[in-house]
């Protein structure tokens, strides 16, 4: 399938637009001649081409053929389009049941919901529920997040907002190649993962039984949900809090439990999230949650009392509107059918009404001396290695770090080597670069020889 091939398919669509275009207006407007119904024209020949054969794969339908081919036609020939900018001859202006918008940054006519139901409608005006059904949120343009109605103000009719074909799919059905979705502020979050592997992980037995259980639902939940019929008993989803000082493993736990059960782990940025503008973080989580939860996604929330802080006494409007923020997350994460995983470094900044329905709340504690051996072996295990004057069991023992504090140590520890032209570090780097963790926090070291 070449990209030849592929443009060539989407501009037949546009032809076979141009042709119902012209037959609808035609016929709505009593022109003269033999006019057809538009769902009798014959719809372009199915070729090799990407978009011909995602629409066959879903059984793509005549509607849905219509919506998107008007979707395309701004990307790839606007002109098709300049009929609706005819005017009303007998209120000299443009045919409102036209919709579409003018932008100061296009020329050229921008399609509408109302555009899309007047041609599918204008001649049987029975069917406008057949094109709402296009959008219903369990539909394939919504799953799928492929087109949608952009939302317009509240006084507004919902089918005025601009038809819109998703970025994404525009770059797939011209070249055949679905790019991953990027951080933006349409989707305000991340894909993440981790090189390390499970055994790199270092918790204690009882954090690690809890880690397992989670790990279980992943792998079987969805058998538990369908075929064991517990859909009927508990809600869909899986809510857990991770909480303990930082470095503790939380992130790389969340990132390992998506490695091993094939799942695309997603952490949400809070700093583009969060608004102080009403309703506007409201509106940014709700397009996380609305791509999210037709996808077998983890969806991570990092330093998550931000948002999911405790509610205040409503003092102020300002106070008022974060409680209405809370609620709404509340409503949204008990309703979302996915795994979130969030993460505080206290239990305690938890709104209480969130941490009732967490289906599990495991704490990351500092790592005993145990751990912090293990650690501190798993990190200088490879090309850069401590000096065989360094007694680990000591270093573990008398100093108290967690694994990500352990980690800066190393990378300290591997550029003071490798500046030596070695590959080994002295007890002396290694005890500066200790003490830099220990800065961080104001607190100071005594060197153990």
């Amino acid at each position: 399938m070449t990209v030849e091939t592929n443009i060539k398919a989407l501009l037949s669509e546009i032809d076979w637009l141009e042709m119902v275009i012209h037959h609808v207006i035609s016929r709505y407007l009593e022109h003269e001649g033999d006019w057809c119904h538009w769902t009798d024209l014959d719809m372009p020949v199915v070729d090799d081409s990407v978009y011909h054969h995602w629409c066959e794969k879903n059984k793509v339908n005549q509607y849905q053929r219509l919506a998107l081919a008007l979707a395309l036609a701004p990307q790839i020939k606007p002109e098709v389009l300049d009929i609706f900018f005819g005017k009303n001859q007998i209120y000299d202006r443009g045919f409102t049941e036209f919709g579409g918008i003018i932008d100061a940054n296009h020329s050229g006519f921008l399609p509408t919901g109302q555009t899309l139901m007047f041609l599918a409608t204008a001649i049987e005006p029975t069917l406008r529920n057949e094109v709402k059904s296009l959008f219903r949120s369990d539909g394939l343009f919504s799953t799928e997040q492929i087109l949608s109605i952009e939302s317009t103000s509240s006084y507004i009719p919902d089918l005025n907002g601009v038809l819109v074909l998703n970025k994404r799919w525009l770059r797939y059905f011209q070249t055949g190649k679905m790019v991953d979705i990027e951080q933006s502020i349409e989707f305000p979050a991340k894909r993440i993962g981790t090189q390390l592997e499970w055994e790199d992980v270092v918790l204690n037995d009882q954090v690690m039984d809890q880690i397992m259980e989670l790990k279980t639902w992943l792998l079987y939940g969805e058998t538990l949900m369908s075929e064991w019929e517990l859909r009927k008993k508990i809600k869909p989803g899986y809510r857990t809090l991770f909480y303990g000082p930082p470095g503790t493993g939380k992130t790389l736990t969340v990132t390992l439990l998506g490695k091993v059960t094939n799942r695309e782990v997603y952490r949400v940025d809070l700093s583009m999230i969060v608004s102080k503008y009403i309703g506007e973080t409201e509106k940014n989580l709700s397009k996380i949650f609305d791509i999210a939860q037709y996808k077998n996604w983890i969806l991570f929330f990092d330093e998550a009392d931000a948002l999911f802080g405790k509610r205040t006494e409503a003092n102020s409007s300002n106070d008022r509107h974060a409680n209405q923020q809370t609620s709404y997350l509340l409503q949204r994460i008990e309703d979302f059918p996915g795994v979130i995983i969030l993460a505080s470094n206290l239990k305690t900044n938890m709104d209480a009404a969130f941490t009732r329905r967490f289906q599990s709340m495991i704490h990351f504690p500092m790592p005993d001396v145990n751990e912090r051996y293990q650690l501190w072996e798993n990190a200088f295990s490879g090309t850069c290695v401590l000096h065989d004057d360094v007694d680990l069991w000591k270093i573990a023992e008398n100093y108290e770090l967690a694994g990500g504090a352990i980690i800066n140590v190393l990378r300290f520890c591997a550029l003071a080597a490798i500046q030596r032209n070695d590959t080994v570090v002295q007890y002396h780097e290694l005890i500066e670069g200790i003490r830099k963790e220990f800065k961080k926090e104001n607190r100071t070291i005594i060197s153990y020889q």
